[in-house]
């Protein structure tokens, strides 16, 4: 089997793993990071969420605890092809890239691995994205109504009979200037401290789990606050996408930047940001286990 199907099937499991057990934290993030572009809650229909233990609650109440995990299996569609592309890609990319010492050439093995890895999430990005605008209608559903859409095949099917494919890619635009600063910070960070790891290859499991993990967190709560804006503006565009270009609230990427800072303030592109960086253990435990399995493989370093 060649190392890039064992890459990919590695990133693959180990993102399908972590995004179920972090589902209800990363339902919770999206809520309220699209709240104030849900038409229920714009209309007073549903109440705000106030933080992320009333939303928590909320939803337990309103939809019951299994909702926590609605759209959980288009994550899992979107996640597994994105996760395994990220890192098959990125480490096939690096490879392309002339060998740096870490310890003698710290600047060039550091920018080799943010290179590589903001290279493989824009080009993983394009392939997944229509996935990832599901993903994020199917689990921003609120209140106690009937779902707006039954599934993701419903999702996809009724947002191109509004406006066509492109409809899909709503948000592409900021979702690839932010998924560079996010996977070159998540993954240059991770293989940087895990180049530097003492501990990377220590016969002692728990040590070496321990250790891997630490260096994970800190790659993915950097990662995730660097990028975040990005991913809040692209949501906000992705609630729009059925409906009629006339009933938009923002025209574009400019324009939904200016009016979340000039009506909600600058702090406001960071709503959800709290649950996100809970969220993140869900991320260190994919960059964790991907290393794990590629190492007990023999295609990792």
């Amino acid at each position: 089997m060649s190392d890039f199907v064992i890459n990919f099937l590695a990133g693959g499991v180990s993102g399908a793993v972590s995004k179920t057990c972090t589902a209800p934290i990363e339902r919770v993030k999206l809520l309220i990071q699209t709240q104030d572009a849900n038409p229920k809650i714009i209309s007073g229909e549903v109440a705000r969420y106030t933080g992320i233990v009333d939303c928590f609650s909320r939803v337990a109440k309103e939809q019951g605890i299994g909702a926590f995990w609605r759209g959980n299996l288009t994550n899992i569609i979107r996640y597994f092809p994105t996760q395994a592309f990220n890192l098959s890609f990125k480490d096939g990319i690096k490879g392309m890239f002339p060998k740096a010492d870490k310890n003698t050439e710290f600047a060039k093995f550091f920018a080799i691995n943010m290179a590589s890895g903001g290279l493989a999430g824009a080009g993983t990005l394009f392939i997944v994205y229509p996935l990832d605008y599901a993903r994020t209608r199917l689990a921003s559903d609120v209140g106690t109504g009937k779902a707006q859409f039954s599934g993701l095949a419903d999702c996809l099917k009724k947002t191109v009979a509004s406006g066509g494919v492109g409809r899909l890619y709503n948000g592409f635009g900021v979702s690839l200037l932010g998924i560079i600063p996010y996977r070159g910070v998540q993954f240059g960070l991770v293989d940087t401290l895990f180049g530097l790891n003492p501990f990377q290859k220590d016969q002692n499991n728990f040590l070496r789990v321990a250790s891997k993990w630490g260096c994970a967190q800190f790659a993915a709560i950097g990662s995730g606050y660097a990028s975040y804006p990005f991913d809040t503006v692209r949501r906000r565009l992705q609630m729009q996408s059925e409906k009629p270009e006339s009933e938009w609230v923002y025209k574009g990427t400019a324009d939904c930047f200016a009016k979340i800072m000039k009506d909600e303030g600058t702090s406001a592109l960071f709503k959800g940001a709290g649950a996100n960086a809970l969220r993140t253990v869900g991320a260190a435990m994919v960059l964790v286990l991907y290393s794990e399995i590629t190492g007990v493989m023999g295609t990792g370093d």
